[in-house]
């Protein structure tokens, strides 16, 4: 904390400065964050935050953290719940790789095969748009291979992501493609359009892709096939719920200024989105068959001491430099795919539940295709293969008592200031 080895120390924001992080966005791509962490240093963080190029922006910025007097519904629950302290990104990765991880624990598959900065020998290393999403702009990419939602489909177990935004704000007048255009203001008064098109990996696959966001047949229908292909705004979640039809398993993603993005979001914004619909949850009558899993995609690229275990090497030496120039990332075996450096940063993750162990900090070594692999066995789909991390990933249980009747209680919060009720 005083004598760090980056360029300046950690230091804490308080909660008056969370608007700071909905203007400085932290760089996070795949080869900048390789080179912060430096081999495992970790000391690298200021001079490759590319925070100098953002306007009123400092560098250092990348150094701040918040603790429970900002983040204090997250404080709460991991004092009431579990979290972990040994969860990673699967990839050193932006967000897309994060999503597709979760979902599929696979970046590689991309087409076209090399796209500069985005798609390095068919993998996915950067944020770009869905050849499947009328709301991509530019160029855009697609996903072979499979996912989580094909394994569900084939099992038929009732699925669905649900995205703040989704739904159309209209159509276009020649074509009749979807426009997402709403939006709601942050905490610092910019107005932030809802959907972000790389948010949704479900999109990348033609199998489980819903191009013209067409909205469920009926709240019945949510979770099954039809029209909308499992892929859902975040209202037909709650009109399911409502309707007492909750998918076995579902991915809510917040509105873009909920998210807790920099450079649109921020921890109060995100909080609210948190307890509200935990607070909605835990009224269910569904909740004492729950579990919920708080999860990130990448690091956002803020400095974190603990340096991940690198389960997969990779040298490609246009993009890899976490070992040097010459060292790269390792040295991937003939036959691996490159470009998959991992695991990555450690993130945040809480679990949420009447089963989860109380005030538990779990140790286990796990990563973003832990989720994956937890729906797996959940549900006897097996595995997605292919070098998906699912066949690697540590497993989930320990943060769970399945064995006793004394349940976790629920535990209300409130969505502005994350003190109990």
């Amino acid at each position: 904390m005083t004598n760090n080895t980056n360029l300046a120390n950690p230091f804490r924001l308080d909660r008056s400065q969370s608007v700071i992080v909905t203007s400085c966005n932290p760089a996070h791509k795949y080869t900048l964050l390789q080179k912060s962490f430096d081999g495992g240093l970790m000391d690298k963080f200021v001079q490759n935050s590319g925070l100098c190029s953002q306007k009123n922006c400092d560098p250092k910025l990348v150094m701040g953290y918040f603790d429970g007097n900002t983040v204090t519904a997250l404080w709460n629950y991991a004092q009431h719940f579990a979290m972990s302290d040994n969860f990673y990104s699967s990839n050193i990765d932006p967000s897309l790789p994060g999503h597709l991880n979760i979902i599929s624990g696979q970046t590689h598959g991309a087409m076209p095969t090399n796209m500069s900065g985005n798609v390095a020998n068919g993998t996915v290393i950067g944020d770009i748009p869905s050849v499947y999403d009328d709301c991509s702009v530019g160029t855009k990419i697609s996903m072979t291979g499979k996912n989580i939602g094909d394994l569900m489909n084939e099992k038929g177990i009732g699925w669905g992501w649900f995205q703040g935004g989704f739904k159309p704000s209209g159509t276009t007048s020649n074509n009749n493609k979807a426009i997402c255009g709403t939006a709601h203001v942050n905490i610092a008064g910019k107005n932030i359009t809802d959907y972000v098109v790389h948010h949704e990996p479900f999109q990348y696959y033609r199998s489980t892709a819903n191009p013209h966001h067409l909205a469920p047949t009926s709240a019945a229908m949510v979770g099954k096939t039809d029209d909308a292909n499992h892929q859902y705004d975040l209202s037909d979640f709650w009109n399911a719920a409502d309707a007492g039809n909750l998918p076995a398993v579902s991915f809510l993603k917040a509105s873009q200024y909920q998210t807790g993005h920099p450079g649109y979001s921020d921890p109060i914004d995100e909080q609210t989105f948190l307890v509200d619909t935990i607070n909605s949850l835990q009224k269910l009558p569904q909740w004492n068959s729950t579990a919920i899993i708080i999860a990130y995609d990448d690091s956002g690229g803020w400095y974190d001491h603990v340096m991940s275990p690198i389960i997969s090497q990779s040298n490609d030496p246009m993009n890899d430099g976490l070992l040097g120039p010459n060292l790269l990332c390792g040295h991937a075996p003939p036959s691996a795919y490159q470009d998959r450096c991992g695991y990555g940063a450690r993130l945040p993750m809480l679990t949420i539940s009447p089963y989860a162990k109380v005030n538990f900090v779990d140790h286990s070594v796990t990563d973003q295709s832990s989720i994956l692999r937890f729906i797996e066995d959940n549900w006897n789909l097996g595995r997605i293969g292919d070098q998906s991390f699912d066949a690697k990933a540590g497993s989930l249980l320990n943060m769970f008592n399945f064995t006793t009747s004394h349940y976790a209680k629920n535990l209300f919060l409130d969505p502005y200031t994350g003190l109990g009720k």
